[in-house]
């Protein structure tokens, strides 16, 4: 890893991970940046494979671990990170889940909410076709933005619509709410019902509207990108306004947003433009509206019942056909939509993967390091800590606490257990429990952290329990600071995780048979996720 350049020393020191420096739950920094001293500098630095150690001349040391400081990835919301598409690209099908396999299965939602930020879209099926069902899907990744429509709002035909979606026209490629400031960033819409002629669905990617209009006409894309627009709606109860330019831009140029709704642009207030300008920007704004209106950039498709639609309110136009009477039945269309917030959506996303990622590398030290000895015991450190975790399920204990078992001796990963039979104390329980602090609640990671100490107190408490550990257990035991005095003992009695504590340090004396079944680290995981997004 290279060292960051020396003109840059409060880059690096702003950037200390320490726990003196960073809560070690949420990241948030502990200092401000003005408490670093004037003059600040590197009075010593070392770089190896763990990451790069750096002494400062106000007395600080800061470790980076290798590869801390990977470059960031482009703004989730620009067209960078986006796949922008046209219609054939969905020959194969739409990015879909089954309701029931997205709620069940971490993978499969992972899949829909990164198809939601990647291609602006994604179609859940199968969810139950009954009113206020939209609230549900929004609700399971985020939360519901209320607007003057309220929670949710029906689109059907109205005998006194508001606004031109509750009629049975066909409604061009458009994004929703441009009058509103913020803009609700994700809409959903769910359908209950569908049976009337017409009606299908539409939607254009503005992105690759708005990237076509740059390579085509790069003057027209300028004025569309630093023209404000105004937008207005107003009913009986409502009116609101916003001035955004259509297409909205990073402070690098990259496209970031798409307003587009020509039955909200509050064109009277463009008067306000030279006449020039005018010219210019109505020459911009129908070149943009004629892209989006290309036959081969909409994707169309009818939602059936059960069907809910997300997609991104920023970049997504959508439309729909006309639709009438039907086969002369009196059919119906109705769907229920609300809207969201791509924030939400991008967080859920993130703790999916962060989650994912955790208990890959957990899994990973069980097959990797995990093979090797544990202690000078007949098993491996892996098989130790699996035996444990089926000795605590075994006696029905609480998810948290077969996790505690699971997890009680990670602090000896990566070498630290050597350490503690070479004669060191290597407080293993303390650097378990401070790894795990960021993903697990208190009641898996303060019965991994007493657990050393649960063996010193139960050595004072039960007589003759020092008699049934094994040699490698009494040679650490010395180590550890040997039995609790008495007072230390009464203290550690009263700890809310004590009787935790002793339950792990029981099953962890029992966790060393060779002969024993042992199961898997991939047997544990749905717990371990389960308890990591309490």
């Amino acid at each position: 890893m290279p060292v960051p350049p020396a003109s840059h020393p409060y880059w690096l020191r702003d950037n200390c991970p320490c726990p003196e420096c960073r809560d070690p739950r949420g990241g948030q920094k502990l200092f401000r940046i003005g408490d670093l001293p004037d003059g600040l500098a590197a009075v010593e630095t070392a770089e190896d494979a763990a990451g790069l150690t750096v002494r400062w001349s106000d007395g600080h040391r800061s470790h980076y671990p290798a590869g801390w400081d990977a470059p960031a990835g482009p703004d989730e919301r620009t067209e960078h990170a986006k796949r922008l598409w046209q219609a054939a690209d969905f020959a194969r099908g739409l990015p879909e889940a089954d309701w029931a396999a997205y709620l069940a299965d971490p993978e499969e939602r992972t899949a829909v909410l990164a198809a939601v930020l990647r291609s602006g879209f994604a179609l859940l099926r199968g969810v139950p076709a009954e009113p206020g069902r939209v609230l549900e899907a929004a609700r399971s990744f985020g939360y519901v933005r209320e607007t003057n429509y309220g929670e949710l709002f029906d689109v059907r035909v109205e005998p006194d619509p508001a606004n031109l979606a509750f009629t049975s026209a066909a409604i061009a490629p458009h994004t929703d709410n441009p009058y509103r400031d913020p803009v609700p960033t994700l809409q959903l819409l769910h359908c209950l019902r569908n049976d009337r002629a017409g009606g299908d669905s539409g939607l254009v990617d503005g992105f690759r509207a708005a990237a076509l209009l740059r390579a085509q006409d790069p003057a027209a894309f300028a004025v569309l990108a630093r023209t404000p627009v105004p937008f207005r709606y107003r009913d009986r109860g409502t009116e609101l306004t916003a001035a955004r330019p259509l297409i909205g831009l990073d402070p690098r140029g990259a496209i970031r947003e798409v307003r587009f709704n020509d039955r909200s642009t509050d064109t009277a207030a463009l008067s306000a433009l030279a006449p020039a300008e005018l010219d210019a920007f109505y020459a911009a704004y129908r070149r943009f509206a004629a892209i989006t209106l290309r036959p081969e950039l909409r994707l169309d498709f009818r939602l059936a019942p059960g069907d809910c639609l997300l997609l991104d309110n920023t970049r997504l136009l959508h439309a729909r056909t006309a639709f009438g009477p039907g086969d002369g039945t009196g059919g119906h269309r109705h769907l229920q939509g609300c809207y969201a917030d791509l924030d939400a959506l991008s967080s859920a996303l993130a703790v999916l993967r962060r989650t994912t990622a955790v208990l890959d590398e957990l899994e990973a030290l069980f097959a990797g390091e995990g093979s090797a000895e544990y202690l000078g015991e007949a098993v491996t450190l892996a098989a130790h800590m699996l035996q444990a975790a089926a000795l605590a399920r075994a006696a029905d204990a609480p998810p948290a606490l077969v996790a505690a078992a699971l997890l009680h001796d990670i602090g000896h990963f990566r070498g630290s257990g050597r350490e503690l039979m070479a004669g060191t104390d290597n407080r293993h329980g303390e650097s378990a429990a401070a790894r795990l602090a960021p993903y697990f609640p208190p009641a898996v990671t303060e019965p991994v952290r007493l657990h050393v100490d649960a063996k010193r107190y139960l050595c004072t408490a039960e007589p003759g329990y020092a008699d049934l550990l094994s040699p490698a257990s009494v040679h650490t035991l010395a180590l550890q600071g040997g039995p609790m005095p008495p007072d230390e003992a009464a203290a550690f009695a009263a700890h809310p995780f004590g009787a935790a504590a002793v339950a792990v340090r029981r099953w962890d004396e029992a966790a060393k048979d060779p002969a024993a079944a042992t199961p898997t680290f991939a047997e544990f995981r749905p717990l371990l996720r389960e308890l990591m997004n309490d």
